[in-house]
This record gives structure tokens, sequence and C-alpha cells, in this order.
């Protein structure tokens, strides 16, 4: 089964899909259109609470395993094994609240009509990018120089 990161994280996979924006028909996002219209502020409000619920209830399958499955194996190696397996996943959950917490933040930009405009530039977000990555801030070029200064500061 493909984590909710997995399944909606990457371009191509059910996060780069049509999604229903309630009028009965799959609707995506194009240039020919005015940037982040109703329309498209609805396709992506649809795409961020699709994505966080996806998340919300892999995040209580793993809560429910947790509490049925114990660590009872009699034998260590098996035991070491299984508390790998589960410290991996507990890992996994976190990243994924902290996920939850940005789609969270690009739910209140959507609100506040900042949502699909760079915080740095304030120049649009390409709709390439949002559909690749909904919870994105930054244009690729600022995110890019974002990047060289936050490894430039990090090697002085």
């Amino acid at each position: 089964m493909a984590t909710a990161l997995e399944q909606f994280g990457k371009p191509g996979s059910a996060a780069a899909e049509p999604a229903s924006i309630g009028d009965g028909t799959d609707y995506r996002p194009s240039a020919d259109e005015p940037f982040m219209s109703e329309r498209q502020q609805l396709y992506f409000r649809a795409k961020l609470l699709a994505w966080k619920d996806a998340i919300l209830k892999e995040s209580q399958a793993t809560l429910g395993q947790l509490q049925v499955d114990s660590l009872r194996e009699a034998d260590l190696t098996d035991r070491a094994s299984s508390e790998t397996d589960w410290s991996i996943e507990l890992r996994t959950r976190d990243r994924q609240r902290k996920l939850i917490s940005k789609i969270e933040a690009a739910i209140r930009r959507l609100d506040e009509g900042e949502y699909g405009y760079c915080e740095v530039t304030g120049e649009p977000i390409s709709l390439a990018r949002l559909e690749a990555r909904p919870i994105a801030t930054m244009t690729v070029e600022a995110q890019e120089r974002h990047e060289r200064n936050e490894k430039v500061s990090r090697d002085e």
C-alpha cells in the first residue's frame, strides 16, 4: 500500500490527476484561463483537502495497527526488526504531520487570496509546479535561489 506521501507527493501520481470541484466534471487548471480564478481555487482546495484526508486516514490506520500489534516476538532479531519497522513508520508519520501543517497553511493562503503567488517575488507560481507540489510557496527560480543561499550560509 502506497503512503499518502508517495501517492500524492510526486508528479504523475494521484496528485496530478484531475480533481472533482463539485460540478460533477473532472477539471484541470489551464494557462488559458485567468490565474487563480475561482475554478482554479476550488480545484486546488479540493486537491489539498483530499491530500490531507488521505494522510489522516493513513495515520489512523497506523495508530490502529500500533494498538493491535505489540512487540511480543520471542526472538531478539525478530523483535529488533519489528522495532526498526515501527521506528521508520513513526518517522514517516512525523513527516506527514509536518506536511499537514503545510497543507493547512496552503488552505489559509487560499482563503486570504495569496495562494499560487510566490512569497518572495509576488509572481504567480506555475500551474505545473502547483500540480506537482500544491503546497509550494515560491516559484522554481526563487526556491533555487533560496536553496543556493542556504547552502552558502551552511558552508561558511
